[in-house]
This record gives structure tokens, sequence and C-alpha cells, in this order.
């Protein structure tokens, strides 16, 4: 079982060795990188490349571990005695199963997604950890010892809001997603956008590439950002003249909505472009 990327996705090599050595030792493959660089989409193209069933489990600052194994809902049972509903004395109805629970059970070996971890509390990391090691939990409501019948892939992602455990970090693979480099860039957008103009192309990644290097900008554009302006370019029929017509450093670029995503980036170009003017004289 090989990850070798998929035509939907470009994966560069060094990504592809990390999927596959996570897969070879057994261990959670912990991704993290830029927002936008395809943490996420990753365990979509993994499970799409090895033909692999998802499950996705997308963690929110209130999440909590248990919440991953299996939750009992004690409310509903006591508002099913009262209304005298025979379930009752199954405690197993009303245990709520989690996304370790579905991935451990799943006929197949799925690709189980852990997305954004460093959303939850700091302890969420060190809470799954023998569950994530020894592939099994007990069900202390029902006495059940749940095993995985096959280890499921797990991929992790983390955009470094919070600093993971060391002992979480020992028992994962790590991989790093770099932003891409403009060759890797153009392969992604002729992923997107196959046949279009390569002049076009060329010069909405000069601007990009530019922009992103602009010194003071609070949140540089991301992959993601790079497609929807390129679709919008499309869209509304903005040629290369028309991109070129402009100092990518200095001016806000067209239907900079896309690219640029809080008022304050918006402002250090609008004075940039104020500057300009000014020497411009």
């Amino acid at each position: 079982m090989r990850f070798e990327g998929t035509a939907d996705y470009v994966a560069t090599d060094d990504l592809k060795t990390a999927v596959n050595a996570a897969i070879v030792l057994e261990r959670p493959l912990l991704v993290k990188g830029e927002p936008g660089t395809g943490k996420t989409v990753l365990a979509h193209e993994i499970a799409s490349g090895l033909g692999a069933p998802i499950i996705e489990w997308h963690i929110k600052s209130t999440t909590k571990a248990q919440q991953g194994l299996y939750e009992y809902d004690a409310v509903a049972r006591l508002r099913d005695s009262q209304l005298g509903d025979k379930r009752v004395h199954d405690i197993a109805n009303y245990i709520r199963r989690g996304k370790l629970w579905q991935a451990f059970t799943a006929p197949e070996r799925p690709v189980l997604l852990i997305d954004e971890i460093d959303k939850a509390d700091i302890e969420f990391p060190n809470d799954l950890l023998q569950e994530l090691d020894r592939m099994e939990f007990f069900v202390y409501e029902t006495g059940e010892m749940v095993k995985a019948e096959r280890r499921p892939i797990v991929i992790i992602t983390s955009n470094n809001e919070k600093e993971l455990p060391d002992a979480f970090l020992r028992r994962c693979f790590f991989h790093y997603i770099k932003f891409p480099d403009a060759e890797t860039m153009q392969a992604i957008v002729d992923v997107h956008f196959p046949g279009i103009k390569k002049r076009l192309v060329s010069e909405a990644l000069n601007i990009f590439f530019e922009l992103r290097d602009v010194p003071g900008l609070k949140k540089k554009p991301s992959t993601s950002e790079l497609l929807d302006w390129l679709k919008l370019l499309l869209n509304e029929d903005i040629d290369v003249d028309t991109l070129r017509e402009r100092d990518p450093r200095k001016v806000i670029p067209p239907l900079h909505g896309a690219l640029l995503k809080n008022e304050q980036d918006v402002m250090l170009f609008e004075r940039l472009a104020f500057m300009a003017r000014r020497e411009g004289r």
C-alpha cells in the first residue's frame, strides 16, 4: 500500500515519502504548514489514491478526546425511562460511537483525519495518547473493550496555534508542507485550470509571489486564495496587459478581495499606492 499522489493533487516527493513512511511505521502522520497549503485535502487524496474510506474528525475549541471514543447519552435514557420505553434496559442503546470507534471497527482500513488538533484544549493530545498508540479503549458503561480490527491510516493536521506535547510528538511521523515554489505552484494551477493561458498564469504568479513578499503583510495569501483569484480573473476576462499595467509592490491588484483578507493589509497597499503617486508627481 503506497501513496503516489492523485491526478487532482500535486504531491511533492518529500510529501509522498512522509505519507508512505507513516503507513509503514503505522504511526499517525502529523502535518503542519501555512493555512491553505492543502493539509486537510491531503487526507482526502490519500484515501482517494489508496481506494480507502475516509473518516473525518474536525476539532473545535470545545472538543474533548472522549468524544472521539464515544459518548453516553444519559439525558436521553432518563427521558425514555420516564416515558416507559423498553430501550432503557439496554444501556448500549445510549452509547454514541465517536470517530475513533468508527475507524477502529470499519470493515475496510480507513483514513482517519483528525483536523486542526491544535484548536482543542492543551490536554487533548495527551488524552488520546493511549488510544492512538494501542488502538483500543474500554467502554465503562457496557464493559466492552473496543480494539482496532486493522490500524487506520491516521492523518493529524495542525496550524501551530498551540504547542503539542513531546510525548504526543514522539508517537507521530512529522511533515511540514513548505509553501510551494513557482514551479510547484504552476503544476497546481495546471491541475485546477487545464488549458489556461500560460502568459496569464505567469503574470498572475509573479504578482502573487511579489505580493507575498511585501514587508508588513499581516496575512500572506495562500494557495487556495491564488486559485480563487485565478478563477475570478478568468470569469472577468481580465487579460495579461491589464495585470501588467500595475506595479504589484505598490498598487492593490485587481479583485484583491480574493487575496487580501483583512483591512490592515488593504490599508497597507493603499498607503503604498498613495506614496507611489506622490513620488510619481
